[in-house]
């Protein structure tokens, strides 16, 4: 694996770690990371009070571009809505529970510094 997509990966990895944290430190239970359906990856399975949030991790370090949450374009949000669909047919337990489509946005700056971790919840519209 070269070098830059490592990098990648590890700061991927970190970011979704702060994103589980942040979801349970909000009343969430982590289901379960990296979900593979047949449509690509859900990066968080999780539940709360109101149902199950599949939920898309945007980061990004500095604001070149833009802010991780505008990353999730038309395009990505159909895909998670397939994801969550695929989610749902294929693990029945969840079919009687309401689900939605969250988006943690995690934001560091240049030199690397947490500016802020966001939960959006309900970023897609069902």
């Amino acid at each position: 694996m070269a070098t830059t997509t490592r990098a990648r990966k590890n700061f991927g990895d970190s970011a979704e770690r702060l994103a589980a944290m942040h979801l349970e430190q909000h009343g969430y239970r982590v289901l379960a990371r990296n979900v593979r359906t047949r449509y690509g990856e859900i990066d968080l399975v999780a539940e709360d009070a109101d149902g199950i949030a599949f939920v898309e991790v945007k980061a990004r370090r500095g604001r070149a571009h833009g802010a991780p949450e505008e990353a999730l374009t038309p395009r990505k949000q159909l895909k998670l809505l397939q994801l969550g669909d695929a989610f749902i047919a294929e693990h029945q337990v969840y079919a009687d529970k309401a689900w939605r489509i969250d988006v943690v946005a995690v934001e560091l700056d240049k030199t690397g510094k947490l500016i802020r971790v966001e939960l959006i919840r309900n970023a897609v519209q069902i």
